[in-house]
């Protein structure tokens, strides 16, 4: 058995993925930030432990870490899944919405795997998946921020598959398009109907078909894939 941390692990595609890897064999940790409840009920369905830590919040995510490693041993996958969106017209973004979002969707990540590597790279074993956004690939107006973050996300996955490569660990990946979550309940049907349009599949996406390429990523069968960014997206960005 194996262990996993996934980020964001409580709601929308972060839960698919603990369910998945948890029903696959592997021991997960669930993280979360403000989704307690959801989060606890899903650590007890799957007999494992929910924990805390606000992501941007450095010393937070250095506290989770090394209770991680106290505790468990460490971590042989890890999924940055946690993330936040904003939409706002770049002239109307504060410092502050800047380093937010950041601080969640990036500088999270950045913390979190430099403190959870190095058992990975003692083992000479690991599985890393960082989630992206299809924004992050094409940009997004009046989600700048959100578009910057998610893609320096990709250069961050590109960059670390190289340097931990011969360690025996895998980096990777996936760019989830218009993917049916709460993230998404804001946007009016009418405008959802219209995204659905402009995907070759013809329709959004659900939450458990992005955690499927996740979860696909941390298995022994994406042994020799690394480096790469999967895109989730129905086709509606080729």
């Amino acid at each position: 058995m194996r262990t996993a941390l996934v980020t964001g692990g409580a709601r929308g595609i972060g839960r698919e993925i603990s369910k998945t890897l948890a029903e696959r064999g592997e021991r997960v940790l669930i993280h979360y930030n403000k989704s307690e409840a959801e989060a606890k009920q899903l650590a007890q369905e799957l007999g494992t432990v929910a924990l805390c830590a606000d992501i941007s919040q450095s010393e937070q995510v250095v506290s989770m870490a090394k209770k991680i490693e106290d505790e468990f041993g460490g971590v042989d996958i890890l999924v940055n899944n946690a993330g936040i969106a904003m939409q706002k017209m770049l002239c109307d973004t504060t410092l502050e919405d800047w380093d937010r979002i950041f601080g969640v969707n990036m500088r999270g990540t950045f913390v979190l795997t430099r403190e959870l590597i190095g058992g990975m790279v003692r083992r000479r074993y690991g599985r890393i998946v960082n989630v992206s956004s299809i924004w992050g690939e094409t940009g997004a107006s009046c989600e700048v921020a959100y578009s910057a973050s998610k893609a320096a996300l990709i250069g961050f996955t590109k960059a670390l598959a190289k340097e931990l490569s011969l360690s025996g660990i895998c980096v990777n990946c996936i760019a989830p398009g218009v993917i049916d979550t709460d993230m998404n309940e804001n946007i009016e049907p009418e405008i959802m109907a219209l995204l659905a349009q402009d995907i070759p599949l013809g329709r959004i996406g659900r939450a458990d078909e992005a955690a499927a390429c996740a979860a696909f990523l941390c298995s022994e069968q994406a042994r020799y894939i690394t480096g790469q960014v999967i895109s989730v997206n129905g086709g509606m960005y080729i």
